[in-house]
Protein backbone atom coordinates (compact mmCIF):
# COMPACT_ATOMS: atom_id res chain seq x y z
CA UNK A 1 0.00 0.00 0.00
CA UNK A 2 2.94 2.51 0.89
CA UNK A 3 4.51 1.78 -2.31
CA UNK A 4 1.74 2.62 -4.17
CA UNK A 5 1.25 5.77 -2.73
CA UNK A 6 5.19 6.21 -3.33
CA UNK A 7 4.93 5.62 -7.04
CA UNK A 8 1.79 7.36 -7.57
CA UNK A 9 3.99 10.66 -6.14
CA UNK A 10 6.96 10.21 -8.64
CA UNK A 11 4.09 9.46 -11.40
CA UNK A 12 2.43 13.17 -10.12
CA UNK A 13 5.71 14.57 -10.33
CA UNK A 14 7.20 13.68 -13.32
CA UNK A 15 3.87 14.67 -15.22
CA UNK A 16 4.05 18.36 -13.49
CA UNK A 17 7.69 18.65 -15.25
CA UNK A 18 6.32 17.27 -18.39
CA UNK A 19 3.72 20.44 -18.58
CA UNK A 20 6.06 23.29 -17.50
CA UNK A 21 8.27 21.90 -20.62
CA UNK A 22 5.55 21.57 -22.89
CA UNK A 23 4.28 24.76 -21.74
CA UNK A 24 7.15 26.83 -22.05
CA UNK A 25 8.48 25.18 -25.54
CA UNK A 26 4.36 25.95 -26.60
CA UNK A 27 5.11 29.82 -25.56
CA UNK A 28 6.01 32.74 -28.34
CA UNK A 29 9.62 33.97 -28.28
CA UNK A 30 10.38 37.68 -27.67
CA UNK A 31 12.14 39.45 -30.72
CA UNK A 32 15.40 40.84 -29.37
CA UNK A 33 15.47 44.93 -29.71
CA UNK A 34 17.44 45.67 -32.94
CA UNK A 35 19.42 49.15 -32.45
CA UNK A 36 19.55 51.14 -35.86
CA UNK A 37 22.82 53.11 -36.23
CA UNK A 38 22.56 55.87 -39.31
CA UNK A 39 25.70 56.94 -40.74
CA UNK A 40 26.28 60.52 -40.84
CA UNK A 41 27.86 61.94 -43.91
CA UNK A 42 30.37 65.10 -42.82
CA UNK A 43 30.02 67.55 -45.66
CA UNK A 44 33.27 70.08 -45.87
CA UNK A 45 31.99 73.24 -46.22
CA UNK A 46 33.72 76.42 -48.05
CA UNK A 47 31.99 79.65 -48.69
CA UNK A 48 28.50 77.77 -48.15
CA UNK A 49 29.48 75.42 -50.93
CA UNK A 50 30.01 71.40 -50.28
CA UNK A 51 33.48 70.74 -51.27
CA UNK A 52 32.69 67.31 -50.99
CA UNK A 53 30.58 67.35 -55.08
CA UNK A 54 33.32 69.72 -56.55
CA UNK A 55 36.47 70.13 -58.16
CA UNK A 56 38.48 73.24 -56.50
CA UNK A 57 41.04 75.64 -58.26
CA UNK A 58 42.56 78.10 -57.02
CA UNK A 59 43.88 81.05 -59.07
CA UNK A 60 45.04 84.84 -59.00
CA UNK A 61 44.26 87.60 -61.47
CA UNK A 62 46.50 88.00 -63.85
CA UNK A 63 47.38 91.48 -65.53
CA UNK A 64 45.10 93.05 -67.44
CA UNK A 65 42.97 90.26 -66.73
CA UNK A 66 38.91 90.50 -66.71
CA UNK A 67 36.03 88.33 -65.20
CA UNK A 68 34.64 88.22 -68.63
CA UNK A 69 38.13 86.58 -69.42
CA UNK A 70 38.61 84.54 -66.79
CA UNK A 71 34.75 82.77 -67.13
CA UNK A 72 34.98 82.12 -70.53
CA UNK A 73 38.10 79.70 -69.96
CA UNK A 74 35.55 77.60 -67.96
CA UNK A 75 33.24 77.87 -71.02
CA UNK A 76 30.18 80.17 -68.97
CA UNK A 77 27.71 81.24 -71.44
CA UNK A 78 27.90 84.85 -71.61
CA UNK A 79 24.18 85.15 -70.67
CA UNK A 80 24.97 84.37 -67.20
CA UNK A 81 28.13 86.23 -66.92
CA UNK A 82 26.12 89.54 -67.83
CA UNK A 83 23.34 88.09 -65.02
CA UNK A 84 26.39 87.71 -62.74
CA UNK A 85 27.64 91.68 -63.29
CA UNK A 86 24.34 92.73 -63.06
CA UNK A 87 23.42 90.88 -59.67
CA UNK A 88 26.71 91.92 -58.14
CA UNK A 89 26.44 95.81 -58.96
CA UNK A 90 25.37 96.71 -55.44
CA UNK A 91 27.71 94.29 -53.91
CA UNK A 92 31.05 94.41 -56.09
CA UNK A 93 32.02 96.11 -59.27
CA UNK A 94 33.13 93.21 -61.08
CA UNK A 95 34.99 96.00 -63.60
CA UNK A 96 37.26 96.41 -60.81
CA UNK A 97 38.69 92.78 -59.94
CA UNK A 98 42.50 93.64 -58.99
CA UNK A 99 45.34 91.85 -60.38
CA UNK A 100 47.19 89.79 -57.69
CA UNK A 101 43.82 88.66 -55.95
CA UNK A 102 42.75 84.76 -55.35
CA UNK A 103 39.69 83.63 -57.00
CA UNK A 104 38.33 80.03 -56.33
CA UNK A 105 36.31 77.74 -58.79
CA UNK A 106 34.42 74.68 -58.14
CA UNK A 107 33.69 72.57 -61.39
CA UNK A 108 31.22 69.81 -61.39
CA UNK A 109 33.10 66.17 -61.23
CA UNK A 110 31.15 64.85 -64.64
CA UNK A 111 32.20 65.31 -67.92
CA UNK A 112 31.00 68.49 -68.58
CA UNK A 113 33.24 69.58 -66.18
CA UNK A 114 30.92 73.03 -65.47
CA UNK A 115 32.20 75.86 -63.46
CA UNK A 116 29.41 75.68 -60.44
CA UNK A 117 30.94 78.36 -58.35
CA UNK A 118 33.14 81.06 -58.56
CA UNK A 119 34.42 83.04 -55.32
CA UNK A 120 36.63 86.07 -55.78
CA UNK A 121 38.36 87.50 -52.99
CA UNK A 122 37.93 91.35 -52.30
CA UNK A 123 40.01 91.62 -49.31
CA UNK A 124 40.96 88.71 -47.01
CA UNK A 125 37.80 89.52 -44.81
CA UNK A 126 35.51 89.96 -47.83
CA UNK A 127 34.10 87.25 -50.56
CA UNK A 128 31.75 87.21 -53.14
CA UNK A 129 30.39 84.17 -53.94
CA UNK A 130 28.92 83.56 -57.60
CA UNK A 131 26.42 80.43 -58.02
CA UNK A 132 26.49 79.36 -61.79
CA UNK A 133 24.97 75.69 -60.76
CA UNK A 134 21.39 76.68 -61.30
CA UNK A 135 20.22 80.37 -61.61
CA UNK A 136 22.45 82.82 -60.86
CA UNK A 137 22.78 83.87 -58.15
CA UNK A 138 25.27 86.37 -56.03
CA UNK A 139 26.16 86.51 -52.08
CA UNK A 140 29.01 88.59 -50.62
CA UNK A 141 30.44 86.65 -47.56
CA UNK A 142 32.60 87.68 -44.64
CA UNK A 143 34.75 85.74 -42.94
CA UNK A 144 34.73 85.77 -39.10
CA UNK A 145 37.14 88.17 -37.40
CA UNK A 146 38.33 87.47 -33.99
CA UNK A 147 39.96 91.31 -32.48
CA UNK A 148 43.06 90.65 -30.22
CA UNK A 149 44.53 93.08 -28.26
CA UNK A 150 48.28 93.96 -28.59
CA UNK A 151 51.07 96.76 -27.09
CA UNK A 152 53.74 98.04 -28.98
CA UNK A 153 56.64 99.80 -27.76
CA UNK A 154 60.18 101.85 -28.84
CA UNK A 155 62.83 104.40 -28.92
CA UNK A 156 63.51 105.71 -33.03
CA UNK A 157 66.96 105.46 -33.94
CA UNK A 158 65.95 106.19 -38.08
CA UNK A 159 62.28 106.38 -38.48
CA UNK A 160 58.99 105.63 -37.02
CA UNK A 161 58.25 103.15 -39.78
CA UNK A 162 61.35 101.38 -39.62
CA UNK A 163 61.12 101.03 -35.59
CA UNK A 164 57.75 99.15 -35.89
CA UNK A 165 59.22 96.85 -38.77
CA UNK A 166 62.03 95.69 -36.53
CA UNK A 167 59.41 94.71 -34.29
CA UNK A 168 57.39 92.65 -37.21
CA UNK A 169 54.14 95.12 -36.90
CA UNK A 170 51.48 95.75 -39.35
CA UNK A 171 52.35 98.72 -41.36
CA UNK A 172 49.33 99.65 -40.90
CA UNK A 173 49.82 100.87 -37.73
CA UNK A 174 52.38 103.64 -39.21
CA UNK A 175 49.35 105.08 -40.89
CA UNK A 176 47.01 105.25 -38.04
CA UNK A 177 49.17 107.08 -35.78
CA UNK A 178 50.09 109.55 -38.35
CA UNK A 179 46.87 109.94 -38.81
CA UNK A 180 45.63 110.14 -34.75
CA UNK A 181 49.02 112.39 -33.88
CA UNK A 182 48.24 114.31 -37.69
CA UNK A 183 47.35 117.63 -36.01
CA UNK A 184 50.03 117.84 -32.95
CA UNK A 185 53.48 115.99 -34.30
CA UNK A 186 55.29 116.64 -37.44
CA UNK A 187 56.09 113.49 -38.61
CA UNK A 188 58.56 114.58 -41.58
CA UNK A 189 60.53 115.92 -38.14
CA UNK A 190 60.87 112.79 -36.16
CA UNK A 191 64.37 112.80 -34.51
CA UNK A 192 66.14 109.76 -32.37
CA UNK A 193 65.05 109.05 -29.03
CA UNK A 194 61.42 109.80 -29.72
CA UNK A 195 58.89 107.34 -27.78
CA UNK A 196 55.97 105.31 -28.18
CA UNK A 197 53.71 103.13 -26.74
CA UNK A 198 50.75 101.48 -28.48
CA UNK A 199 47.54 99.63 -27.24
CA UNK A 200 45.87 98.78 -30.08
CA UNK A 201 43.70 95.64 -31.76
CA UNK A 202 45.00 93.82 -34.46
CA UNK A 203 42.54 91.90 -36.88
CA UNK A 204 42.82 88.19 -37.39
CA UNK A 205 41.26 85.52 -40.16
CA UNK A 206 41.43 82.12 -39.96
CA UNK A 207 44.14 83.00 -37.56
CA UNK A 208 46.24 85.01 -39.54
CA UNK A 209 46.23 88.95 -38.94
CA UNK A 210 45.03 91.11 -41.39
CA UNK A 211 45.19 94.38 -40.35
CA UNK A 212 44.77 97.06 -37.24
CA UNK A 213 41.37 97.83 -36.30
CA UNK A 214 41.86 100.70 -34.19
CA UNK A 215 44.58 102.18 -31.62
CA UNK A 216 42.78 102.07 -28.24
CA UNK A 217 45.71 104.65 -26.75
CA UNK A 218 48.86 105.94 -27.41
CA UNK A 219 51.99 107.77 -25.56
CA UNK A 220 54.15 109.31 -27.92
CA UNK A 221 57.23 111.18 -26.56
CA UNK A 222 58.09 113.48 -28.94
CA UNK A 223 60.28 116.71 -29.18
CA UNK A 224 60.49 116.69 -24.71
CA UNK A 225 56.97 116.69 -24.59
CA UNK A 226 54.58 113.42 -23.89
CA UNK A 227 51.20 113.27 -26.22
CA UNK A 228 48.73 110.77 -25.14
CA UNK A 229 46.00 109.86 -27.21
CA UNK A 230 42.87 108.46 -25.77
CA UNK A 231 40.10 106.13 -27.87
CA UNK A 232 36.52 107.46 -27.12
CA UNK A 233 33.31 106.34 -28.61
CA UNK A 234 30.40 109.11 -28.71
CA UNK A 235 27.41 108.69 -31.17
CA UNK A 236 28.63 106.11 -32.33
CA UNK A 237 32.00 107.64 -33.77
CA UNK A 238 35.49 106.69 -32.23
CA UNK A 239 37.81 110.00 -31.31
CA UNK A 240 40.88 110.36 -30.10
CA UNK A 241 41.42 113.28 -27.11
CA UNK A 242 43.97 113.72 -24.59
CA UNK A 243 44.50 113.72 -21.14
CA UNK A 244 42.26 117.05 -20.62
CA UNK A 245 39.53 115.31 -22.49
CA UNK A 246 40.45 118.25 -25.79
CA UNK A 247 40.28 116.53 -29.15
CA UNK A 248 43.11 115.54 -30.83
CA UNK A 249 41.68 116.69 -34.37
CA UNK A 250 42.51 120.47 -34.93
CA UNK A 251 41.42 122.62 -38.16
CA UNK A 252 44.06 121.41 -39.77
CA UNK A 253 46.26 118.44 -41.14
CA UNK A 254 50.15 118.86 -40.82
CA UNK A 255 50.71 118.09 -44.69
CA UNK A 256 49.06 117.48 -47.18
CA UNK A 257 50.14 114.51 -48.84
CA UNK A 258 51.22 111.22 -46.74
CA UNK A 259 54.44 109.50 -46.18
CA UNK A 260 56.73 111.81 -48.14
CA UNK A 261 59.66 113.64 -47.37
CA UNK A 262 60.02 117.51 -46.49
CA UNK A 263 62.49 118.05 -49.45
CA UNK A 264 62.41 122.53 -48.89
CA UNK A 265 61.21 124.82 -46.01
CA UNK A 266 59.61 127.70 -45.77
CA UNK A 267 62.17 130.82 -46.34
CA UNK A 268 63.14 133.79 -47.03
CA UNK A 269 66.21 133.03 -48.88
CA UNK A 270 66.60 129.82 -50.62
CA UNK A 271 68.75 129.20 -53.86
CA UNK A 272 66.14 128.20 -56.64
CA UNK A 273 67.22 125.41 -58.37
CA UNK A 274 65.63 126.08 -61.90
CA UNK A 275 66.53 130.01 -61.90
CA UNK A 276 69.63 129.82 -60.12
CA UNK A 277 69.58 132.62 -57.49
CA UNK A 278 68.30 133.03 -53.96
CA UNK A 279 65.23 134.10 -53.56
CA UNK A 280 61.92 133.73 -50.66
CA UNK A 281 60.51 130.50 -51.16
CA UNK A 282 57.29 131.15 -48.66
CA UNK A 283 56.08 127.36 -48.82
CA UNK A 284 57.04 124.05 -48.19
CA UNK A 285 57.67 121.83 -50.75
CA UNK A 286 57.04 117.83 -50.18
CA UNK A 287 58.49 115.44 -52.48
CA UNK A 288 56.47 112.32 -53.25
CA UNK A 289 56.26 110.00 -56.49
CA UNK A 290 53.84 111.67 -59.87
CA UNK A 291 50.56 110.81 -59.13
CA UNK A 292 50.73 110.65 -54.70
CA UNK A 293 47.15 111.90 -53.75
CA UNK A 294 46.68 115.39 -52.35
CA UNK A 295 44.74 116.19 -49.53
CA UNK A 296 42.66 119.59 -48.54
CA UNK A 297 44.42 119.73 -45.15
CA UNK A 298 40.99 121.35 -43.86
CA UNK A 299 37.23 122.14 -44.60
CA UNK A 300 36.92 124.91 -47.24
CA UNK A 301 35.73 126.36 -50.93
CA UNK A 302 38.03 126.02 -53.91
CA UNK A 303 38.65 129.79 -55.16
CA UNK A 304 40.83 128.82 -57.63
CA UNK A 305 41.48 125.57 -60.13
CA UNK A 306 43.94 126.48 -62.69
CA UNK A 307 47.41 126.41 -64.58
CA UNK A 308 49.97 128.85 -64.69
CA UNK A 309 53.65 129.02 -65.79
CA UNK A 310 55.27 129.18 -62.65
CA UNK A 311 52.50 127.60 -60.44
CA UNK A 312 51.58 124.70 -62.81
CA UNK A 313 48.38 123.28 -62.21
CA UNK A 314 47.21 124.44 -58.52
CA UNK A 315 44.62 124.78 -56.59
CA UNK A 316 44.12 127.65 -53.38
CA UNK A 317 41.46 126.67 -50.96
CA UNK A 318 39.93 129.24 -48.48
CA UNK A 319 39.26 127.69 -45.19
CA UNK A 320 37.31 130.69 -43.01
CA UNK A 321 37.74 134.16 -43.15
CA UNK A 322 41.59 133.85 -41.33
CA UNK A 323 43.38 131.04 -43.61
CA UNK A 324 43.41 129.67 -46.89
CA UNK A 325 45.82 126.96 -48.19
CA UNK A 326 47.63 126.61 -51.96
CA UNK A 327 48.61 123.60 -53.57
CA UNK A 328 51.72 123.82 -56.40
CA UNK A 329 52.78 122.01 -59.42
CA UNK A 330 50.34 119.20 -59.40
CA UNK A 331 50.39 116.28 -62.16
CA UNK A 332 46.41 116.63 -62.51
CA UNK A 333 43.45 118.06 -60.60
CA UNK A 334 41.11 115.88 -58.81
CA UNK A 335 38.03 114.97 -60.81
CA UNK A 336 35.19 117.45 -59.72
CA UNK A 337 37.29 120.25 -58.53
CA UNK A 338 36.58 123.45 -59.30
CA UNK A 339 36.00 126.95 -57.92
CA UNK A 340 33.00 127.14 -55.74
CA UNK A 341 33.25 123.55 -54.92
CA UNK A 342 33.37 122.80 -50.92
CA UNK A 343 35.76 120.12 -49.55
CA UNK A 344 36.67 118.52 -46.98
CA UNK A 345 39.63 117.84 -44.91
CA UNK A 346 41.48 114.95 -45.75
CA UNK A 347 39.49 115.00 -49.47
CA UNK A 348 41.60 114.53 -52.69
CA UNK A 349 41.83 117.19 -54.41
CA UNK A 350 44.91 116.40 -57.08
CA UNK A 351 47.94 114.45 -57.56
CA UNK A 352 51.67 115.39 -57.36
CA UNK A 353 53.62 116.51 -60.64
CA UNK A 354 56.16 118.88 -61.10
CA UNK A 355 54.30 121.35 -63.54
CA UNK A 356 55.54 124.79 -63.96
CA UNK A 357 58.29 125.93 -62.93
CA UNK A 358 59.41 122.92 -60.52
CA UNK A 359 61.93 120.14 -61.03
CA UNK A 360 61.43 116.99 -59.39
CA UNK A 361 58.15 115.87 -58.27
CA UNK A 362 56.22 117.51 -55.41
CA UNK A 363 53.62 119.62 -53.83
CA UNK A 364 54.70 123.15 -52.80
CA UNK A 365 52.34 123.55 -50.30
CA UNK A 366 51.27 127.29 -49.26
CA UNK A 367 49.69 128.71 -46.25
CA UNK A 368 47.97 132.01 -45.77
CA UNK A 369 47.08 133.92 -42.45
CA UNK A 370 45.00 137.04 -42.31
CA UNK A 371 46.06 137.12 -46.43
CA UNK A 372 50.18 136.84 -45.40
CA UNK A 373 52.11 133.83 -46.44
CA UNK A 374 52.85 132.30 -42.93
CA UNK A 375 55.13 129.16 -41.96
CA UNK A 376 52.63 126.53 -41.62
CA UNK A 377 54.69 124.36 -39.21
CA UNK A 378 55.23 127.33 -36.96
CA UNK A 379 51.38 128.07 -36.18
CA UNK A 380 49.33 127.33 -33.12
CA UNK A 381 45.62 125.97 -34.46
CA UNK A 382 43.23 125.51 -31.49
CA UNK A 383 42.01 122.11 -30.73
CA UNK A 384 38.51 121.49 -31.83
CA UNK A 385 35.89 120.92 -29.76
CA UNK A 386 36.74 118.73 -26.40
CA UNK A 387 34.55 115.87 -24.22
CA UNK A 388 31.20 116.81 -24.20
CA UNK A 389 31.00 117.65 -20.82
CA UNK A 390 27.85 115.05 -19.78
CA UNK A 391 30.73 112.22 -20.48
CA UNK A 392 33.21 113.45 -19.25
CA UNK A 393 33.26 111.22 -15.86
CA UNK A 394 32.95 108.17 -18.10
CA UNK A 395 35.75 109.64 -19.99
CA UNK A 396 37.98 110.35 -17.13
CA UNK A 397 37.09 106.49 -15.85
CA UNK A 398 38.69 105.21 -19.39
CA UNK A 399 41.38 107.68 -19.41
CA UNK A 400 42.53 106.45 -16.30
CA UNK A 401 42.76 102.68 -17.03
CA UNK A 402 44.28 103.13 -20.22
CA UNK A 403 47.37 106.02 -19.38
CA UNK A 404 47.54 103.22 -16.12
CA UNK A 405 48.03 100.38 -18.45
CA UNK A 406 50.09 102.87 -21.13
CA UNK A 407 52.84 103.68 -17.60
CA UNK A 408 53.09 99.79 -16.90
CA UNK A 409 54.82 99.42 -20.85
CA UNK A 410 58.65 99.40 -20.86
CA UNK A 411 59.97 101.22 -24.14
CA UNK A 412 61.61 98.99 -25.86
CA UNK A 413 65.40 99.53 -27.34
CA UNK A 414 66.37 96.11 -28.53
CA UNK A 415 65.97 95.18 -32.44
CA UNK A 416 63.77 92.52 -33.76
CA UNK A 417 61.18 92.76 -30.32
CA UNK A 418 58.27 90.84 -30.87
CA UNK A 419 54.96 92.46 -29.71
CA UNK A 420 53.12 90.91 -27.01
CA UNK A 421 49.34 90.50 -26.37
CA UNK A 422 47.63 91.81 -23.25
Amino acid sequence: MKNSKVFTLIISGLLLVLFIITTTSNKPKETPAIIIVKSVKKINTEFGIDTSAVVKQIHSVKRNETLSKILLKYKTPYNKIYQAQILSKNLFDLRKIIYGHKYYSYSSTDNSNSLQYFVYEISPIDYLVINFKDTVSVDLIHKKIVLKKKIVSGVIKNSLYMSLAEQNVDPGLVINLSEIYAWQIDFYRIMEGDKYKVIYEEKYVDDKPVGINKIIGAEFFHRKENYYAINYKTNNKNEYYDEKGNSLQKTFLKAPIKFSRISSRFTYRRFHPVQKRYKAHLGTDYAAPQGTPIHAVGDGIIITAAYSKYNGRYIKVKHNGTYSTQYLHMYKIASGIRPGVKVKQGQIIGYVGHTGLARGNHVCFRFWKNGQQVNPLKQKIPASKPIVKKYLDDFNRLKEKIITELKNIDFVENNNTSTASL
